[in-house]
């Protein structure tokens, strides 16, 4: 199976941090997309990044590439925020497109509940919205928000080299649960 994994944001994306400027989401999502590849190339799987580590890659760029390279699945991993301050808002979310794939729907229950029990955060759900990198791909898509950076204890996870593997193991195996189930790999 072709991964195209997606850090989102970028190194500079601005505003894109805790309350407490600890730290910058797209650290969080670099770590686990990291972590992630390794996981799915011992597992036998092609993993393409979006994202590079010192730019902010535009997200036309990152739609362009994940199509030109024929992904089988695209996989955007996020941190979450409510507003600009500390805040109880928490939990897992799941989003795909407004009008989605059915494999897009498939690919989300597989991923989305292994998160959920691997985290051991809120179950926000699986919701559909209109962001680019659902919209313009081509292959079933998902976008992860794996936690609130507003929320002080889920920063502190969020933080965590422990918590970044966790999601990437609950990432890994729902992606091949999923490629298993599809017959892409």
């Amino acid at each position: 199976m072709k991964i195209i994994v997606d850090a989102g944001h970028g190194p500079e994306t601005r505003g894109k941090r805790s309350p407490d400027g600890t730290m910058r989401e797209y650290h969080f999502n670099a770590g686990v997309a990291a972590t992630l590849k390794k996981l799915l190339l011992q597992a036998g799987q092609t993993v393409i990044f979006t994202h590079q580590a010192d730019r902010d890659v535009p997200l036309y760029e990152r739609v362009r590439l994940a199509n030109r390279m024929k992904g089988d699945v695209f996989v955007s991993i996020h941190a979450n925020a409510f507003g600009t301050a500390f805040n109880s808002a928490g939990g897992i979310e799941t989003y795909v497109y407004t009008r989605p794939l059915m494999e897009s729907t498939l690919l989300a229950d597989a991923i989305h509940s292994r998160l959920v029990s691997t985290a051991g955060l809120r179950d926000r759900g699986i919701k559909k919205a209109d962001f680019a990198v659902l919209r313009e791909t081509v292959m079933p898509a998902v976008l992860l928000e794996c936690g609130f950076m507003t929320n002080r204890g889920e920063l502190a996870l969020l933080k965590s080299g422990s918590y970044r593997q966790r999601c990437a193991d609950a990432i890994a195996a729902g992606l091949l649960s999923y490629g298993r189930k599809s017959g892409c790999c």
